[in-house]
Order: C-alpha cells, then sequence, then structure tokens
C-alpha cells in the first residue's frame, strides 16, 4: 500500500506548469475511433484513467505508442471488436464514451456499467435518452450495456439535467448519423468545447459548442489522419490556485486559460486572496487568513463541483461561518469528515455544508474518498502543523500526474511511501 507523507507548515512559492484535461482527454481518446485513422496527440494527462483508456482501446485493436510523456500516437486501422472488456470499463466513469463512438461507427456497442469516484448516484439515463432517440436500441442488464442500431438519424434532443458526460456522448455518437442533430440545455464546459474542436479537427460538423444549444451536422466520413493538443486542465489549475490561498503563498500557474476560472478567481478575490492574470498565466498569492465566504456549486460558467473539496480546506482555516452548497453530487462531501481528523469544525448534512473556521490544521492519517477529495487533503496536510499520512492514492492519481512533485518544486514537503 503506498501514502503520501506530508510534513506541513511550509507557504507556496513558485511556478508550476499545468497538464492537458483530464476530462478532456477520456473523452477524445474514444472519440477517436470514429475513424480507422492515426491521431497525435499533444499534452495529454500522464494520469491513471488516461493509461486506462489506453488499456480499452488496446484491447479492441488500436495501437497506442507514448512518443513521449505527454504525447501519444493512436492508430485505429485494426480495431476488430465492440465488446469491450467488461472488467476494464467498471472501473471508471468515463468509459460509456465508447458508447457515443462505437455506435455511431460500427452501429453496436458492449460496454459494462462505468464506475469512478462514489459520488452517490450518478445515473447514464440521459445518454441513453439521447441514443434512443437517435435511433438506437438499448439494454441494460447483467452490468453491462448493450446498443445497436442499423442507422443513426440526426434528431432534437433536449437535456432534462444539464450532464457533461451525456453532452459530450450524444455529440460523439451524432458526428456521422444522417442530418442534423440538436442538444438542447447542453452542457457548456471547456472540455466539451475541447472535444468538440477535436472532432471538427477530424472533419465533423459541430457548431454551437460552449452554448445551451449544439448543432451536429451528420458527415459521412472523417479524416485518416489529425494532430490535436488537448485544452490545459482547469480543475489542475484551480488545485494549486487553492493551494496558494491555503498556504498563503505566492504560485505562478503557467500554461493555464483564465477565463476557463472566472467564478474561482472571483471567489479567491473576494476572501482576500490576490489574483494577477496574463494572457496564459495566473499568478495567486495571500498574506493573511480567507475571509469566510458562501459557495454554491453550479454547471459552469459556475463554481465547478471540482473544485469545491479544494476550496473546503481554505474555508476550513477562514475566519468566520462560511458554507457549501453542493448542487450537483449527492456524496461529494466525504472529505470532511478527514478534514475534521485534522482539526477542522465542519458540520455536513445532505449537500450543505457549514465551516467553522479554526485558524491550524493538525496532522493525521486519513483517507482520499475521491479524486478531488484527495487534492483537498494533499492541500490540507501541506498547510497542517506536524505530520499527515494520506492513504487511498489511486484516487488522487486518476487524475493528477505527480502530484507530490509539483507540490515539492513549490516548496511542500511530500514523500510518497510504500508499505
Amino acid at each position: 500500500m503506498e501514502k503520501l507523507v506530508i510534513t506541513g507548515g511550509t507557504p507556496l512559492n513558485g511556478e508550476v506548469d499545468i497538464i492537458g484535461a483530464k476530462n478532456s482527454a477520456i473523452a477524445i481518446l474514444p472519440a477517436t475511433l470514429l475513424s480507422n485513422g492515426i491521431f497525435t496527440l499533444h499534452n495529454v494527462p500522464n494520469i491513471i484513467d488516461v493509461r486506462l483508456s489506453c488499456q480499452i482501446l488496446e484491447a479492441i485493436g488500436s495501437k497506442i505508442t507514448w512518443v513521449d510523456n505527454n504525447t501519444l500516437i493512436i492508430d485505429n486501422k485494426d480495431v476488430h471488436s465492440t465488446k469491450v472488456p467488461l472488467d476494464l470499463t467498471s472501473k471508471f466513469r468515463a468509459s460509456y464514451y465508447l458508447i457515443g463512438s462505437l455506435l455511431s461507427k460500427y452501429g453496436q456497442i458492449e460496454v459494462g456499467l462505468p464506475g469512478g469516484c462514489n459520488l452517490g448516484v450518478r445515473p447514464i439515463d440521459q445518454h441513453i435518452k439521447g441514443f434512443e432517440a437517435l435511433g438506437a436500441e438499448a439494454n441494460i442488464s447483467q452490468g453491462k450495456i448493450s446498443l445497436k442500431a442499423k442507422k443513426l438519424v440526426g434528431t432534437n434532443i433536449y437535456m432534462d439535467i444539464i450532464s457533461v458526460g451525456a453532452t459530450i456522448n450524444i455529440m460523439i455518437g451524432s458526428v456521422l448519423a444522417h442530418g442534423i442533430t440538436t442538444i438542447e440545455n447542453a452542457a457548456k464546459e471547456p472540455h466539451v468545447v475541447d472535444v468538440a474542436n477535436f472532432l471538427n479537427s477530424m472533419g465533423a460538423d459541430i457548431r454551437g459548442a460552449g452554448t445551451d444549444i449544439i448543432k451536429i451536422n451528420g458527415v459521412k466520413t472523417l479524416k485518416d489522419n489529425c494532430t490535436y493538443s488537448v485544452v490545459p486542465d482547469q480543475i489542475e489549475a484551480g488545485t494549486f490556485m487553492l493551494a496558494a490561498i491555503a498556504s498563503r503563498g505566492n504560485i505562478l500557474i503557467k500554461n493555464c486559460i483564465p477565463e476557463h476560472l472566472d467564478s474561482l478567481i472571483s471567489k479567491i478575490s473576494e476572501i482576500g486572496g490576490k489574483v494577477e492574470i496574463s494572457d496564459d498565466t495566473i499568478r495567486v498569492s495571500a498574506t493573511q487568513r480567507p475571509t469566510g465566504t458562501t459557495i454554491k456549486t453550479l454547471p459552469y460558467p459556475g463554481f465547478p463541483t471540482d473544485l469545491q473539496p479544494q476550496m473546503g480546506v481554505v474555508l476550513s482555516i477562514a475566519e468566520g461561518t462560511s458554507i457549501i452548497n453542493e448542487s450537483i453530487w449527492d456524496s461529494r462531501f466525504q472529505y470532511t469528515a478527514e478534514l475534521n481528523k485534522m482539526g477542522a469544525n465542519i458540520a455536513a448534512h445532505d449537500r450543505t455544508a457549514f465551516f467553522e473556521g479554526v485558524k491550524h490544521l493538525s496532522g493525521a492519517p486519513v483517507y482520499a474518498t475521491d479524486l478531488r477529495a484527495g487534492a483537498a487533503l494533499v492541500i490540507a496536510g501541506i498547510i497542517s502543523n506536524g505530520t499527515t499520512e494520506i492513504y487511498n492514492l489511486r484516487h488522487i492519481d486518476r487524475g493528477y500526474e505527480n502530484i507530490e512533485e509539483k507540490f515539492n518544486r513549490l516548496g511542500a514537503k511530500i514523500k510518497r511511501i510504500q508499505e
């Protein structure tokens, strides 16, 4: 068993480069299956979820070559199966993107029910609704999803709830459909736009990504070769921005897109942090204890649920009382029990948590309950008095590349130890 051992109490200072967006990469990889061609992807995060995506593609015939740590080549000319190994697809949530690509390309798909972080009920009914509207027949039984379609035909699809995954999946599935598909009440997150841009670079005709109405004009074929660079990860950038505030440090975040972080920048300014923005960098600093605030997570461009636990660490040491209302996931406050072990004073009930700020956290053994909770606990360990041990590192490694190395370069004292 691996653990991170953190000796806390050091302000973070320096520069950090942001990797490509996890949520873009894990959709772009299966989207390449729409073509039998060869794809070169740059700025790919070298994380567990991406490597697992590569395993799945290789299992059905793709050939994947890592040119360097963040560049890979995908050759799909020998893809031979639409039945994806259930043991692989059941390990993480984004395996459902295989549905859109394989159903659209080959007319059928069998995939395991998706896994991932335990954040409460995460149905895929909006995905299924979209594919059935396009003309597919779906069957869910024995832990797997099977869909078939003689031909997908464009139609109007209204999303009952704003769903990033369903928006991207239906968009992928509509690229080769006959006619025009319109997705209304679509998600507007940056990675939705990034996947649309990638598909358009393949020869798709997608318009409106980044708004609540996306139109896909189906095309007959896509290009055989394509080179693309994944957009920077707004959540990794936000994680380091909040680490700067929590530690009263000064960090220059490089290779990011500031407008993707407008809601976070606004909140950081509100609680007393200083933010300086240029073209593709953000400098975040703080010299005093943050002040309390109230936050409600919302779909983009609102405050991101994936930065809620990291902000929770900041509010745990802020002056006064703070409130976070989580409007996206049912079980996102599991991390608060771990912070309370470290001396925080947080009361979480259903989708609301109340933070009575304390002056200091203290090191303790804690467990990462999900990906973003794990990142939050790393920040908590860095700002705590004493030593913190973090377990369940697989959660963290799913979305952060060399997290301890990046924080150590900023002055943190973190060791990865094998027990």
